[in-house]
């Protein structure tokens, strides 16, 4: 079972890597970006929707997706589905069997949110980082102008100091 999960999780990361140009994709994000980091082969998609919520994308995966005030509501992550439970996480493992899809859910540990968060945390600080030390380049932007880099260090400073991590429980 183990050795099938991790096929599943590599050939999920292939099909997302082989995705068309995730900019042109990404049309719910009306306001988005493409930014090179150094030291990095993927690019990070950043991009806000019409009520607010902020999007990050480091290549295919991971991805993190926030409410406007800067909560964590859902994540994608090693091919994994993530979802805000209000005060933990649940991870969504997608498994094939017999012409049939099913969602495996696996409510998050202390200890596994715990060391989710650190992950994630590392991808934003890093971030943060480049952009005020003006290391990241802008690749691309939709729409053209104003500049969306202010604003994204806004929802990173804001995701930063949110004393919430976890957006209320998504319904359904």
């Amino acid at each position: 079972m183990m050795f099938a999960m991790e096929l599943w999780s590599t050939l999920m990361a292939v099909h997302e890597s082989d995705r068309e140009d995730l900019m042109k994709e990404a049309t719910a994000l009306r306001r988005r970006c493409e930014l090179s980091l150094p030291n990095d082969d993927n690019t990070v998609i950043a991009g806000f929707r019409e009520d607010g919520r902020f999007s990050l994308f480091f290549g295919a995966d991971p991805a993190f997706h926030f409410d406007d005030v800067g909560r964590l509501r859902r994540g994608f992550c090693s091919g994994d589905l993530y979802r805000t439970q209000g005060n933990s996480l649940a991870r969504l493992t997608r498994h094939r069997e017999a012409g049939k899809s099913l969602l495996l859910r696996h409510d998050l540990t202390e200890e596994e949110l715990a060391t989710f968060l650190e992950t994630m945390d590392q991808r934003l600080t890093h971030l943060h980082e480049c952009l005020q030390g003006e290391s990241a380049k802008l690749i691309q932007q939709i729409p053209a102008t104003p500049s969306l880099i202010p604003d994204i260090i806004n929802a990173l400073t804001l995701i930063g100091s949110s004393v919430e991590r976890l957006a209320p429980a998504i319904k359904g």
